[in-house]
């Protein structure tokens, strides 16, 4: 738009720059008329200054709680893992871990539905004496495969995995979370979780808490390699 061959731009910037204009002009403060946004009634602009002040107050205050919000999630979360971890670290049992380790952390992080496997590395196979445990039960060369090429735990729509069939009632998994258990550099495990809302473990998600999970797991379990 032009005015006389004069741009709004020009116009801002000359306002902009000459902050003197409106204290020879103070009139005009008190004569411009425009549209409030919240309805169709005139404003002056001082009142439209107060209105676009109130929005970026109310904006500034649900950023705020937002952030109050977040921090307290991100408390709760920090205290249940520390709940957690300890107790991981109190199952001095090692055929025991596996078992205590999915149970604490079911009903920890409500959790509907947990399973593990573990299969050792070349260097360092699974212990003798953890060979008939639910958890070491064989798997196929896929899921050692899969497990291995995951850089980050898969989240996302149960598509039939076998890796779901682990789960207690797998026919009513809808979304899983599946966490490679590293050793030094290699898979040699994978922890399944589950549940039956499709939206608890999307695609989409942020996996950073999952990817600690997993490395307190395998660190956990790692006592059962020879």
């Amino acid at each position: 738009m032009t005015l006389q061959g004069i741009t709004e731009d020009e116009i801002a910037n000359y306002l902009v720059h000459t902050p003197g204009f409106f204290e020879r002009n103070a009139q005009l403060l008190s004569s411009i008329q425009l549209v409030s946004p919240h309805g169709q009634r005139a404003v002056s602009l001082q009142e439209r200054q107060m209105e676009m002040l109130r929005d970026k107050i109310r904006g500034l205050e649900k950023r705020i709680i937002d952030m109050i919000r977040h921090g307290q999630d991100n408390e709760a979360i920090a205290h249940r893992l520390h709940l957690w971890v300890r107790a991981v670290l109190l199952a001095h049992d090692d055929r025991a871990l596996p078992d205590v380790l999915q149970t604490e952390l079911s009903d920890i992080f409500l959790i509907p539905q947990t399973a593990v496997r573990l299969w050792g590395t070349p260097t360092h196979p699974l212990r003798q004496d953890m060979a008939d445990l639910t958890s070491t039960l064989p798997v196929s060369d896929d899921v050692h495969s899969f497990a291995s090429s995951l850089s980050q735990p898969y989240c996302g729509l149960n598509s039939g995995f076998e890796a779901s069939k682990w789960l207690p009632d797998s026919a009513s998994i809808t979304s899983l979370a599946l966490i490679p258990l590293h050793h030094e550099g290699a898979c040699f495990g994978l922890l399944v979780l589950g549940s039956p809302d499709p939206t608890r473990y999307t695609a989409d998600m942020g996996v950073d808490f999952l990817q600690q999970v997993g490395d307190i797991a395998g660190a956990a379990l790692a006592r059962l390699l020879a």
